[in-house]
């Protein structure tokens, strides 16, 4: 999944960004010396480990009551950006993830405990799935009575037509691990069947629906992640007689506590209680208060002091995406009152700096932009030690396989670059003077970050053409096979816990084309044919061995990305907030379990 904000308003990136904080000086908290609490790689490690699978008895309702727990109130969120997308089928993004939360539900979802471990329960199913055939086979019985704001009751139908509308071409934006694996043919699976809205489904020997209560997948290869996949927001469920299409992007229809009342594109979504929601069905959500108001167009400087001044609606107010503004982390973290209503966490994203490997041929060039990077400095503009840090691979610490040691191109040694060895390649490549287009959003931190990069790759020789984008179009306009830029940096974070969500979509040589995740446009014989076999490797302490050898040999032999820095998040909310708490499923707060202490 891609941040920028969010993720293109396709892979889990752009409208957002995870860490998106305005650039000033760096305070004296940024510079990881002792006094420097933020969140740390042992926490990060926690939360690479394996999900836990469910039973019936954990997927039944009610969630359990958070302490302290008051009903009513209206919480007030201050966003940046507007939501990249409100259509289930087309969310891959950190911002309408954590919306997804309130008004959605799947056939699963994840329950977390209070050290953040996590759980695969049943949603709208009675459980995580009943797994058959080695795996190619997966049976899910849905819950009695569920219903969706309107008052029908979910069934089967509508479980099929989730999934089959996602093959038709207005789909652009979600996730497709699940079509993939029905239809067996890749980045191809539109090829034979292009939705349900013609009339036709998938054959029963594909996606079956025995009866009202019963839906199976059936898939040509053992799929063990099925049910961390089908957690995924992209996957939640859209109602067959209320599907507007493309007009759903818009009005969606709520299954979750929450539905939408009211949206006003780059303004306003306003959330208010689905009466039709049962707690008893959902062992996950609670529904504490009477709704949401979230304001657009609130930059992470004015969240920030809005919500410590704490006056008026600023008492009641989460940050969804938001962060505290670099030019207020000194302030806040040295206001003992003011911690007590933050959370922090690790995310799970690792910002790189891709290489367009269609223009950019030579790996010297490659490496030597790579040993250049700036990264201490870079993230330092993200938010400073509260905001990320130095990245050394292109696994996150909260990645399976991770290893803090493998340190390719010495970034403990030299964290904000190595100039001299850098020139050096430069040199032996005959590359000074070389002209480089940079592309970057345009939004503060990015634009504080191009400056950064631009002067580092100048002390090596390389002459930089800056190219803004449009930051609303970040994703589309780098996922173009022919997008004109020789380098770019995006944000990649695993969709679950497994690096077969990470090296799959971003480095698979087969997947190349206008809208892929593959950025840098590597297509490695021996990386393509390595990602197919570990992918059907059943044994995942195997399969992580496997994927982190990849990661090596993706690093030291090709270079397609250069890790900057991984991203922390640090939140603040307002003192009349309750039940706050950092989720790892969606790397923010956790909507969820809010409450207004009065």
């Amino acid at each position: 999944m891609s941040i920028l904000s969010s993720r293109r308003a396709r892979t889990a990136v752009v409208a957002v960004a995870a860490g998106a904080l305005a650039l000033a000086g760096c305070s004296s908290s940024d510079n990881g010396n002792s006094t420097n609490k933020s969140k740390d790689k042992k926490e990060a490690a926690a939360q690479s480990a394996a999900v836990k699978i469910g039973t019936a008895a954990d997927s039944t309702g009610p969630a359990e009551e958070v302490t302290g727990a008051k009903p009513g109130g209206t919480v007030q969120v201050y966003e940046e950006d507007d939501f990249s997308h409100l259509d289930p089928g087309q969310i891959y993004v950190s911002d309408a993830g954590l919306l997804s939360k309130l008004i959605f539900r799947g056939l699963t979802t994840y329950k977390e405990d209070a050290k953040g471990g996590l759980t695969v329960i049943g949603d709208l199913a009675t459980d995580a799935g009943k797994m058959s055939d080695g795996g190619k086979t997966w049976t899910y019985t849905l819950k009695d009575g569920v219903k969706d704001e309107t008052g029908h009751v979910i069934d089967a139908n509508d479980i099929r037509h989730t999934f089959e509308r996602l093959y038709d071409p207005f789909i652009t934006d979600g996730p497709s691990y699940i079509q993939q694996w029905l239809s067996g043919a890749g980045t191809t699976y539109r090829k034979a069947y292009t939705g349900p809205f013609k009339g036709k489904h998938l054959p029963d020997t594909v996606l079956a629906t025995p009866d009202d209560k019963t839906v199976v997948f059936h898939f040509s290869a053992a799929q063990p992640d099925l049910p961390q996949a089908l957690a995924m927001a992209g996957y939640s469920v859209v109602p067959e007689k209320t599907d507007t299409k493309a007009k759903y992007d818009t009005k969606p229809v709520a299954i979750g506590p929450y539905k939408v009342s009211e949206f006003k594109a780059g303004k306003s979504v306003k959330l208010v209680k689905n009466t039709n929601w049962d707690a008893k069905t959902d062992a996950m959500r609670h529904q504490y208060v009477d709704g949401f108001n979230i304001d657009i167009n609130h930059d992470d400087e004015d969240q920030t002091k809005t919500i410590l001044a704490d006056r008026g609606d600023a008492k009641n107010a989460i940050m969804m995406t938001g962060q505290v503004a670099t030019t207020q982390v000194q302030k806040v973290v040295s206001d003992p009152a003011a911690m007590k209503r933050t959370i922090q966490g690790y995310a799970p994203y690792v910002w790189q700096m891709n290489f367009n490997m269609d223009r950019l041929k030579d790996k010297k060039i490659r490496d030597a932009i790579t040993y250049a990077m700036p990264s201490t400095a870079v993230y330092k503009a993200d938010g400073g030690a509260y905001g990320g840090e130095v990245a050394n691979s292109l696994m996150s610490p909260t990645t399976p396989g991770y290893q803090k040691d493998y340190d390719p191109f010495g970034r403990a040694k030299h964290p904000n670059g190595d100039i001299a060895k850098a020139k050096k390649l430069i040199e032996e490549a005959g590359a000074k003077g070389k002209k480089i287009v940079y592309a970057y959003a345009n939004i503060p931190v990015r634009q504080q970050q191009a400056v950064l990069v631009e002067n580092a790759l100048g002390k090596i020789g390389l002459d930089v053409q800056k190219k803004e984008v449009d930051a609303a179009t970040w994703y589309e306009q780098i996922g173009k096979v022919d997008n004109g830029f020789d380098i770019y940096m995006t944000g990649w974070g695993q969709d679950w816990s497994s690096a077969s969500t990470v090296f799959p979509p971003l480095y698979d040589g087969t997947q190349i084309q206008d809208g892929a995740s593959n950025y840098s446009h590597i297509n490695d014989d021996h990386v393509n044919s390595e990602i197919v076999r570990i992918q059907k490797i059943t044994d995942t302490a195997e399969a992580t061995k496997a994927w982190t050898a990849l990661n090596q040999y993706i690093s030291e032999k090709v270079n397609p990305a250069s890790p900057i820095y991984y991203t922390k998040v640090f939140q603040i909310a307002g003192t009349n907030v309750g039940g706050l708490r950092y989720s790892t499923v969606t790397s923010y707060t956790d909507p969820t379990r809010v409450f207004l202490k009065s």
